[in-house]
């Protein structure tokens, strides 16, 4: 039978309030918190990231303050950078290639609630993976739904919602975020 971190990690409902990922979850908290009184030139700033995202290339930037709610189901791509004020609710795998950017306030998330109110009362969530290929451009503010996967060398214009998936070579904005043209 499967745990509940198991369940959640490959998108059935789980229950959020299990205790291995509850201390999951504060395990993350402390370590977001230690993290978000450093700076990006901090001497212990690589050695608390790599704690928390043990799945980082270690060429990989992330500008503090930066939110998750495991980090171990993060992976960042070699040279990928994450700037302030980024979200990532990572119940899921969230895979972010190489040489890809994440301006500020960026947004992304795997959780799924249920649609039936009393499912929501139990606790329980599904959560879908996330993928950003290489070389991307997310601008500040945009919003990264469940499940979506990005493709390489893509755009994502600022303050854009990206409910589905973006083709390779793709310049997407709006909300519903949808592709305005392909990039050369």
């Amino acid at each position: 039978m499967a745990t509940e971190k198991e369940k959640m990690r490959s998108g059935q409902l789980a229950n959020v309030s299990d205790p291995e990922l509850f201390a999951d979850l504060l395990r993350a908290k402390a370590l977001i918190s230690k993290m978000n009184t450093m700076y990006l030139g901090s001497p212990d700033l690589q050695e608390v990231q790599k704690e928390l995202l043990p799945n980082i290339h270690p060429t990989a930037k992330i500008c503090p303050p930066f939110f998750c709610d495991y980090g171990y189901n993060i992976e960042l791509g070699e040279h990928a950078f994450i700037n302030f004020n980024c979200v990532i609710l990572d119940g899921a795998p969230v895979k972010i290639g190489h040489h890809t950017l994440i301006g500020p306030a960026v947004q992304i998330y795997t959780p799924q609630h249920p649609m039936n109110y009393l499912e929501r009362r139990e606790m329980v969530e599904s959560a879908h993976a996330v993928t950003i290929g290489n070389d991307c451009w997310i601008g500040g503010g945009a919003i990264i739904c469940p499940g979506v996967t990005i493709g390489d060398r893509c755009i994502i214009g600022a303050g854009s919602v990206v409910t589905k998936n973006v083709p390779d070579d793709s310049l997407v904005v709006g909300n519903p975020a949808v592709v305005k043209r392909k990039l050369d």
